[in-house]
């Protein structure tokens, strides 16, 4: 779905992160539980099984939501002919909410600042998980024209938003 992160979360062990637990996008009527995710074999992030279509996860090397950082939360458009928890990803606009409730009772609010659909090939890995000043969300799943042939859709759409203050 996406390319290799640009960074890795390699600090020492400390405290733990506050791990996110669920999703909910009220304007889209999106709510998933959020499962951690790896990268695979050949480093590019992991996806929840697409099986499961409805299920969320978020990039566990990289921040928590609420914490410092581009979090990361990963989810499919379709899967198994079935709509996915980001089906309706592309409908968000500036302004709109994203809640994460963490593992810590606390709830992450986010606002949308930006929505994009861009060719996987033209992955913006620096403006995804590059490094920023404030939390951070990215919400990314797949987009555009599907391609019969590699079985895979062209694009990713990518929601960027900021941690509401």
């Amino acid at each position: 779905m996406t390319t290799t992160p640009s960074t890795v979360d390699t600090q020492p062990a400390g405290p733990a992160k506050p791990e996110p637990v669920s999703l909910e996008i009220p304007r889209i009527s999106a709510k998933s539980s959020l499962v951690p995710l790896g990268l695979d074999k050949d480093e590019t992030v992991e996806v929840p099984p697409v099986s499961q279509p409805m299920q969320a996860g978020w990039y566990k090397f990289g921040p928590a939501p609420g914490e410092v950082g581009p979090a990361v939360i990963l989810g499919h458009v379709d899967g198994d002919k079935k709509p996915g928890i980001f089906f309706r990803l592309r409908e968000l606009k500036p302004g709109d909410e994203i809640l994460v409730a963490r593992q810590d009772g606390k709830t992450a609010k986010f606002v949308v600042q930006q929505l994009d659909q861009i060719a996987k090939s033209e992955f913006p890995e620096e403006q995804v998980y590059g490094d920023t000043g404030q939390p951070e969300l990215r919400l990314i799943t797949c987009g555009g024209a599907f391609d019969r042939t590699e079985h895979s859709y062209k694009d990713n759409i990518i929601v960027y938003a900021t941690l509401a203050t």
